[in-house]
């Protein structure tokens, strides 16, 4: 399985490949960020991130793209940037078709780290041992990147295993395992 992780964001996006399956040895492709200048237009700045993302789907032909799920922050400009460039991303995986998952930063922490709360530090030297780097990579987003697609590699296969269970409830309602009703307690 070969993932394009993208940390959203307007003035730095991270963009990460990452390749294998769960329980093996990954793979990292490719590592950076697509920069865009801040006092430039808006619209100049969103074109400019749908380019740069596009160039990492030409280049690396992900099967997925796992994108960091936008979470109410502090800062409304940050977030409305975050969301933003989240969109684009998500804009570009699915004009071709490329499925897209979104992970809360504390689903990445926690896959990489084994805990959610784990700060940038930590997520960098855990993908740096992970993929068998010399050094993390550098900015920080860049490692957020690689780490969403890691988190993306290791949940894949158990998300997809619900959504079957899930479908096949729907279609089948009547073959669903129904668990029996706890005893009831003898009353004194």
């Amino acid at each position: 399985m070969r993932v394009l992780g993208v940390d959203p964001g307007l003035t730095r996006c991270g963009v990460g490949v990452v390749e294998g399956v769960a329980g093996r040895p990954l793979t990292m492709i490719g590592v950076g960020v697509v920069r865009t200048p801040a006092d430039a237009d808006l619209g100049h700045r969103l074109v400019a991130v749908e380019q740069g993302i596009e160039q990492w789907l030409d280049e690396h032909r992900p099967q997925y793209v796992a994108v960091e799920r936008v979470f109410s922050q502090h800062n409304v400009r940050t977030v409305m940037g975050t969301a933003q460039a989240s969109a684009v991303a998500i804009l570009c995986a699915s004009r071709r078709g490329i499925p897209v998952a979104l992970h809360t930063p504390s689903e990445v922490k926690a896959a990489v780290t084994g805990s959610g709360r784990a700060d940038k530090a930590q997520v960098g030297a855990m993908v740096t041992r992970l993929l068998r780097l010399d050094a993390p990579p550098k900015p920080a987003d860049a490692a957020d990147a690689l780490a969403l697609a890691i988190c993306h590699i290791w949940r894949a296969p158990a998300q997809n295993r619900l959504r079957q269970a899930a479908a096949l409830h729907a279609a089948h309602p009547s073959r669903a395992v129904r668990v029996p009703p706890a005893p009831k307690g003898r009353t004194s």
